[in-house]
Formats: C-alpha cells, sequence, structure tokens
C-alpha cells in the first residue's frame, strides 16, 4: 500500500511542486491549504490530489486535518512542513499581529503538525519529517525578523527532534531555499528582481521542481542515514 503523506501549503508554488513529485513517486497525497477555495479546488481537479482546508496556525485546525486523513487514508507516513507567509516590515514599525502571525504559521506550525503524528510514527518505527526554512533563516535579512526567526527556529526545532527520534526510524531534515521562480516571486518588480537574480552566482532563480527533488529524496526509503540535516538550495548565494 502506497506510503501517505502530507503536505502543507501544497496547493501552489513550492509545496505543490513537492506534492505533484511525490504523487509521481507513488505517493497518496494530502496537500492543505488556507486561502483561495477556488484556485485550491481547480489544483485539486488538475493534478488529482486531495486538500483539505487547514489553518496551520492552530493546533485544532492541524488535529481535524491529520483526524481527516487518517480516516480516509491511515496514518500519516510522510510530513513536509511547508507552509508559509510573510508580512515585511522593520522591527522599530512591526506590529504584533505581524509578528505573531509568521510565527505562527511559519515556526508554531511544526508544532501543531508534527505532534499529531509523531506518536504513531514512532509506533510504526518509520517516519519522514521534511521542513521547509530560509536562505533568511540562514542569513537574515533586512525587513524580516519575523520571517527570519521562524524560518531558524525551523532549524533547531528539526534537529532536536532528529535526536528524539533517530532510533525510532524516523528522520527530520530541513531544505533552506534561496529565491524560487514561483508565480509570487514573478510578480516582483522587474527592476528589484533583476537585482535578486544578479546577487546568485548560477545567475537565475531555483525552480520549484528543484526544491522538490531533494525534498522526495529526503522522505524515500533511500535516505534512511540523513537527519538533522539542513540542505542549502540557492544558486550558492550564501554559503555556510
Amino acid at each position: 500500500m502506497s506510503k501517505v503523506a502530507l503536505i502543507t501549503g501544497g496547493t501552489r508554488g513550492i509545496g505543490a511542486a513537492i506534492a505533484n513529485k511525490l504523487k509521481t513517486d507513488g505517493f497518496r497525497v494530502v496537500s492543505t491549504y488556507v486561502g483561495k477555495d477556488e484556485s485550491a479546488q481547480a489544483y485539486s481537479k488538475q493534478t488529482g490530489i486531495e486538500v483539505i482546508k487547514s489553518d496551520v496556525s492552530y493546533f485544532e485546525s492541524c488535529k481535524a486535518a491529520v483526524a481527516e486523513v487518517e480516516k480516509k487514508y491511515g496514518e500519516i507516513e510522510i510530513v513536509v512542513n511547508n507552509a508559509g507567509i510573510t508580512k515585511d516590515r522593520f522591527l522599530h514599525k512591526m506590529s504584533p499581529e505581524e509578528w505573531n502571525s509568521v510565527i505562527n504559521t511559519n515556526l508554531n506550525s511544526l508544532f501543531n503538525i508534527c505532534r499529531n503524528v509523531i506518536e504513531k510514527m514512532r509506533a510504526k518505527g518509520f517516519g519522514r519529517i521534511v521542513s521547509i526554512s530560509s536562505i533568511n533563516g540562514l542569513k537574515g535579512q533586512v525587513g524580516q525578523t519575523n520571517y527570519s526567526a521562524a524560518k531558524a527556529g525551523i532549524i533547531g526545532f528539526s534537529k532536536a527532534l532528529a535526536l528524539e527520534n533517530a532510533n525510532k526510524g524516523i528522520t527530520v531534515n530541513v531544505i533552506a531555499p534561496g529565491y524560487v521562480g514561483t508565480d509570487m516571486v514573478k510578480k516582483i518588480d522587474p527592476t528589484i528582481l533583476k537585482g535578486i537574480v544578479g546577487q546568485i552566482p548560477v545567475g537565475r532563480l531555483a525552480e520549484p521542481e528543484e526544491i522538490a527533488a531533494l525534498a522526495s529524496y529526503l522522505v524515500s526509503d533511500k535516505a534512511g542515514f540523513i537527519t538533522g540535516a539542513t540542505f542549502s538550495i540557492n544558486g550558492g548565494q550564501y554559503m555556510q
């Protein structure tokens, strides 16, 4: 029977590319979304991937989504924490709402999802958890104290969770992309976008499918000896 994979924020951009790839790999994939119902349903119809509306910033919403997936398909063995938002502003002008909403969606969501699947993964002796961080969680970015803090927190969370579950057949890893050619990024003012690309040594944006290819490997049986790792895909823009 196909393993069940849950992708948060999996109906567009990087999340959709990962969901599409895992479906091609033979997983039974379910994607969550919180935004536009119409576009999410159109994505589902186009790809055959089921979508569930769930606000990952709330524990009970995640609990309900996990229960729904389990009822239909069985226990979740693969999780990709991809959901994320931005509310950019200099800290001296940032509101508590702008701080909290980004932390809740981008970081607290990992607890909300993983807490609802980890016990069954441990009991089964298998699990794959991949979380999407960012180049800006590694190096910081002006106007993104909230986003950078959340994306850096993903790395610390994942290292600790990896240590807790390494002897249970569960791996926990992080992908930290640089600038990716999603619809959102492509809508940036061309002059600004040209400046961004100019800072990338390979001279272009990443394709969402390039991120998905790594996620595909990390959730596979072949990646059982990789855990607690953070993989940068940024075209050489930031090297550690």
